[in-house]
């Protein structure tokens, strides 16, 4: 069998034949991969920027982030109790005893000794004093100590030696990588950013992608409809689900089906844009001058897919890019008219090269499973991905239930969704109970 990420765009092997879901992106991968190691071909893929802490939500980590500091920066208690030496515990249930000779804060740590049978009452996140390695919780106590009774009691068999201490260093090593390079940052990674003082990241530049639809039949909000045309909706379609990765976006609007005007259109967005995105204009028999001016700019194919929806789709890079200051590549995406079959196609192909263009260590969206609610027609051979809703049932199980139908021109089906029901390259019918593999939108849409 032929590995098709080894081929080219205009590879015979692809151009001729319906290319399975997994066998398109591993061509479109292997396509990235390659561009990334013309790095100097590109205008933004490789490009840092260093940018306040509070303005790196969502943008992809360029360098290790390494900790300048142990954390915790010192041994500390795990919870409020009260602290002593471990050398007292034994495996015997016998009562033993301590003395209480102070009191540490989190951040007001016990300063005076501490002898064999004393201890001291600790709150959490207190530095462990010196002398002190184990930590007994209030609850394990037998008799806890008062302004009238300064001593506690427990059984020796409770503890062990060291529990309930966090050891320095624990969480974090000084000099040891905090976050990876790749990470598309989240809250969480900000909130561990400042926990040790770090102020400004080092992030991959956004890349520049510009969007266009082609169509005669085309017209932008605000103008009026005449008979046979329709409102552009993919331009904004595209615009949320590429602001959602944090992205440059360069509106190119809206071109007739013209050979002239595609061209220029193509040309100038190339010039300035790391990725050209368009839609429409790729079926059999609409893609005739497209796929001439195409190929005309660069190595770009056209392909079927076996998949529902989102069949015809072209791919590749465009090079010759008439008056242009320097050679550089632009990753192009020609994807279908219809709304639902755009969408569908970026997420399963588009989503995962830019964040792969960009640096990104994760680009595949995680599935989970839910079972159907009703049955699903499927045909063996090619991969489908309908539109549903995932909730949960009257017993917790995760259910999922089709938003009706499930054409590739009714964006209603998408709009009322919450996730994909993938079926796979060679699925048959599901029945009503079975499982299925379910991608759910938050965190894509």
């Amino acid at each position: 069998m032929t590995d098709s990420s080894k081929l080219s765009p205009n590879d015979p092997l692809l151009l001729t034949s319906s290319l399975s879901v997994i066998d398109a992106r591993k061509a479109i991968a292997q396509l990235v991969e390659d561009l990334i190691a013309e790095s100097n071909l590109l205008k933004h893929a490789d490009a840092i920027d260093e940018v306040p802490l509070d303005q790196a939500l969502n943008r992809i980590l360029a360098v290790d982030l390494v900790s300048p500091i142990d954390v915790p920066g010192a041994d500390n208690s795990a919870m409020d109790g009260y602290a002593f030496s471990g050398d007292a515990l034994g495996m015997d249930d016998v009562t033993i005893s301590f003395n209480v000779v102070g009191t540490a804060y989190a951040g007001k740590p016990f300063d005076g000794p501490i002898g064999y049978g004393e201890c001291i009452q600790i709150m959490t996140g207190a530095v462990m004093p010196k002398g002190c390695d184990t930590v007994v919780p209030q609850e394990f106590l037998l008799q806890a100590h008062s302004a009238n009774r300064p001593t506690i009691e427990l059984k020796q068999n409770l503890l062990k030696r060291g529990d309930n201490r966090r050891l320095r260093g624990e969480d974090l090593q000084m000099g040891k990588p905090a976050i990876s390079a790749g990470r598309f940052l989240r809250p969480s990674d900000l909130g561990l950013a400042a926990s040790l003082g770090i102020a400004t990241l080092q992030v991959r530049r956004k890349l520049k992608v510009a969007i266009l639809s082609s169509g005669d039949e085309l017209r932008s909000i605000g103008q009026a409809l005449d008979a046979g045309s329709i409102y552009d909706s993919n331009r904004y379609s595209l615009m949320g689900m590429l602001n959602r990765l944090n992205l440059e976006v360069m509106d190119c609007g809206i071109v007739r089906d013209d050979p002239v005007a595609l061209k220029e259109a193509f040309c100038a967005a190339a010039k300035q844009a790391d990725v050209l995105i368009s839609s429409g204009g790729v079926s059999v028999g609409e893609a005739d001058f497209t796929k001439q001016i195409l190929q005309e700019l660069g190595d770009v194919g056209f392909w079927k897919i076996a998949m529902r929806p989102g069949r015809p789709m072209a791919f590749g890079a465009l090079k010759s890019i008439p008056g242009a200051q320097q050679e550089h590549k632009t990753l192009f995406f020609g994807l279908p008219g219809n709304p639902v079959a755009v969408m569908v196609t970026f997420y399963q192909f588009v989503r995962s090269a830019l964040l792969q263009l960009n640096g990104a260590e994760q680009t595949e969206p995680l599935l989970t499973q839910a079972i159907a609610e009703s049955a699903m027609r499927k045909k063996p051979g090619r991969t489908e991905f309908q539109r549903a809703t995932m909730s949960r049932g009257p017993d917790g199980k995760p259910m999922v239930k089709l938003t009706g139908s499930q054409g590739a021109g009714i964006l209603r089906s998408m709009s009322e969704a919450n996730c994909f029901v993938i079926l796979g390259h060679e699925q048959g019918n599901v029945s009503a109970g079975d499982w299925v593999d379910v991608a759910l939108f938050d965190g894509l849409l």
